[in-house]
């Protein structure tokens, strides 16, 4: 199981909500916000997914001095080794690993000054028979936040799929 935290400030919460083009003052001013149900500045709902940057373990987090992943065709600065008959893991492992599905239950707002504790761990794992390409193998993986009151504020759930076969990188 995973944990690490993630603060929470005004200025996140703001650049956040511009980022995806919601322009609900809720999310950055005081004033209109103080007279909302809330009573004062929260998050946009799907705000938790930049607690990743925080995670020390998150491989799509650039580090100094470390051939980064990117956001290319290949990975930026990292050369893959050709695989042998059968080989799995790795770079061409990661073609056939998708991001089927992302939920999000919301138990309390999250305001500027909490401090987040992240914790995932695995869910349900199940198969279904694929149309080209034999077994889809599904997985989920369940993400609680919790402020620094230990309330549960947001549970997340991911589900991811392997394929039977590579993902054409056409």
């Amino acid at each position: 199981m995973a944990e690490y935290q993630f603060p929470v400030d005004a200025s996140q919460i703001m650049l956040f909500a511009r980022s995806v083009g919601d322009k609900n003052p809720i999310y950055h001013d005081a004033a209109y916000a103080k007279t909302t149900e809330p009573g004062g500045i929260i998050a946009p709902p799907t705000f938790v997914q930049a607690s990743a940057q925080y995670d020390p373990n998150f491989p799509l987090r650039p580090r100094i001095g470390e051939p980064w992943f990117g956001s290319g065709r290949e990975p930026t600065g990292i050369k893959a080794k050709p695989k042998t008959e059968g080989e799995t893991g790795g770079i061409g492992q990661s073609s056939r690993v998708l991001h089927a599905e992302q939920k999000y239950q919301y138990h309390k707002p999250i305001r500027p000054g909490d401090v987040l504790t992240v914790t995932t761990r695995p869910g349900r794992r199940w198969e279904k028979a694929g149309r080209r390409g034999g077994a889809l193998k599904f997985s989920e993986a369940i993400t609680e936040f919790r402020n620094q009151d230990g309330e549960l504020v947001v549970t997340s759930t991911m589900v991811g799929v392997e394929t039977g076969q590579a993902v054409s990188q056409n």
